[in-house]
């Protein structure tokens, strides 16, 4: 069993071609690619997250509060087979520090937990006390699979500062069907080809030369959440059918649409 924690800030940007290859013009002097972009190529991630009935989880989210929580179950593998190793994550954002626990063990395990909180073989306290704090969760959710997310990762970490990551992913695909790592990565895409999103993810403070290479190239933060932003395109979907069905405005949930964006209504 493996398990990683760490607490640090990520913050997003999404670019243009132009803006992603000025930034990789000077990757190279400031950072080294990550251990799993082997030969400098990128590398797949699978998740399923996890929501409960009335996706309160991701509606909660949306709405930006000072503290949010998920749960997903993330594959480098697909599809993957019953004793592939995957990862249970719990990640929590509390005043823009983001904090995440996991633990590993094989797809096969994780079915069996979901099933009847049936824990596989471990030995390391660390790894109890994640599985204490995920039995709470599951406690206070009645979750289950909810959404695919999947894309093409780039990472690098800092040559002088092993702590400063910086990702880029593309091809992020979505679905809310076929929901199992044991699938292929199939789906709708939520950015465009021609885009990639960047994630900053520091201890501290950006980096002097990555402010200056932003700055030049017109890089601004964004807010993005991969999960956020397929709930919303699902929610649009269903609201724009429903309007053309029944030819009125349709309310769904705590959430609504103005100006063709949804609009994500605090949980009351």
């Amino acid at each position: 069993m493996a398990i990683n924690t760490f607490a640090r800030k990520e913050i997003k940007f999404l670019l243009n071609m132009d803006q992603y290859h000025g930034l990789m013009e000077v990757i190279s002097e400031y950072m080294n690619p990550d251990d799993y972009c082997i030969g400098g190529k990128e590398y797949g991630i699978y998740n399923i997250y996890y929501d409960t009935p009335d996706d309160y989880l991701i509606r909660e989210s949306l709405s930006k509060p000072y503290y949010k929580e998920k749960i997903r179950l993330r594959s480098y593998y697909s599809p993957a087979k019953p004793d592939d190793k995957v990862f249970l994550e719990i990640k929590k954002k509390i005043g823009g520090i983001v904090t995440k626990r996991r633990v590993s063990m094989t797809l096969a395990d994780s079915d069996a937990y979901f099933a009847d909180r049936t824990k596989p073989v471990f030995d390391k306290y660390i790894t109890e006390q994640v599985f204490r704090e995920l039995d709470v969760f599951l406690d206070n959710y009645p979750i289950a699979p909810k959404q695919y997310i999947s894309y093409q990762r780039e990472a690098f970490f800092g040559k002088y500062d092993h702590d400063f990551r910086l990702t880029f992913d593309r091809k992020i695909t979505e679905r809310r069907y076929d929901l199992g790592l044991n699938y292929e990565s199939y789906g709708n895409y939520i950015i465009g080809a021609d885009q990639r999103l960047m994630e900053v993810k520091v201890l501290n403070a950006i980096p002097d030369w990555l402010v200056g290479k932003m700055s030049e190239l017109g890089i601004f933060k964004t807010s993005f959440s991969k999960y956020g932003r397929a709930y919303q395109n699902f929610v649009k979907t269903q609201i724009e059918g429903a309007q053309q069905t029944s030819g009125r405005r349709i309310y769904i949930s705590g959430i609504s649409m103005v100006n063709n964006n949804v609009i994500m209504n605090r949980s009351v």
